[in-house]
């Protein structure tokens, strides 16, 4: 499998530009697909720099509703207009972002336009595409709901209302025994995310990549960076290799990387995704998840035996 980042906030490979969005070029065995197309056309000049042929994409999949994910669906439909464009029921909302140091919100939903195109498709519940490719979205819970997401709103009969970003969704693809879980910015938040995950796939995704939206342009207050140092935390405890970028942040990123060391990577403009782990995290992967496992399989058994002598005790007491 390869997987390639064709835009996001830094620059990597030389000559590709940087925009704040992200899209990521995936090859699998049956497919050559886009996980989101940036907030522009830039994303088709870096392509070609990186020496892909978009013509030859055939799956596109957009994580939500916000342009710097969809600017550039426009100008890739008419380079390829037999792609499938997968987008959540939702997507097409009006959405806001709004800062105390401007008078008015900003429109950060997507163009009009890229409803009419004949080759979207409209997800709602989960969607397995084939057996390399599933959708789910239905994503609940506030665990650790990142503090960003306060300033993002959608208006509702005339009214500017939190956003509840229902209209994200989530991509798994399945590679023999391992399971690649993408997203665009978690912004349901990565934790609530993976349980998600769990309740639909069982255990836990080999790789995530995804950004985080942990990203201020101000400072973060100490509750802000408990947050995010509690997240790291807790992500570290997975048995799995998580690789960020886009709305995480680079000083987020930071702060998590001292807590999770070589378990979390940074993905650059024009960097490919390793797939192929070095051995020494294959085997610390491994071990995770055999201990994981084992915790799940305890507690499911101390659940069957507390119910057991619960019954137990409940009859001789009649």
């Amino acid at each position: 499998m390869k997987i390639l980042n064709l835009i996001e906030n830094t620059v990597g490979a030389a000559g590709c530009a940087a925009e704040h969005g992200l899209c990521f070029y995936i090859e699998t065995e049956k497919h050559r697909l886009l996980m989101d197309l940036g907030p522009s056309a830039s994303v088709i000049g870096n392509a070609e720099k990186l020496g892909v042929d978009l013509k030859l994409v055939d799956t596109v999949i957009l994580s939500h509703g916000h342009y710097d994910h969809g600017g550039g669906i426009l100008p890739f439909a008419e380079l390829n207009p037999d792609a499938k464009i997968y987008v959540r029921e939702g997507a097409f909302g009006e959405y806001y972002s709004i800062r105390d140091q401007k008078p008015e919100p900003d429109y950060i939903g997507l163009e009009p336009a890229i409803r009419e195109l004949p080759q979207v498709v409209t997800v709602s519940g989960e969607c397995r595409i084939d057996e390399e490719l599933y959708l789910f979205g239905g994503i609940r819970g506030k665990k650790n709901w990142p503090v960003s997401n306060y300033n993002l709103r959608k208006k509702e009969d005339g009214e500017l209302k939190q956003d509840d970003f229902s209209h994200e969704q989530c991509l798994v693809i399945t590679e023999g025994e391992r399971r690649i879980l993408l997203s665009g910015c978690a912004h349901n938040g990565i934790l609530n995310i993976l349980d998600r995950f769990e309740e639909l796939c069982g255990g836990a995704p080999d790789i995530v990549i995804s950004g985080f939206h942990m990203m201020k342009k101000t400072g973060y207050t100490d509750e802000e960076r408990q947050v995010i140092r509690d997240t790291a935390r807790k992500l570290v405890k997975y048995p799995t290799v998580f690789y960020t970028c886009h709305c995480t942040g680079t000083k987020a990123f930071d702060m998590m990387k001292k807590i999770m060391g070589e378990r979390l990577q940074y993905v650059h403009c024009g960097e490919f995704v390793s797939a192929d782990l070095t051995a020494a995290m294959l085997d610390e992967r491994a071990r995770r998840k055999k201990d994981y496992m084992k915790w799940h399989k305890f507690f499911a058994w101390a659940t069957v035996f507390c119910f057991i002598i619960t019954m137990i005790t409940g009859y001789k007491k009649r």
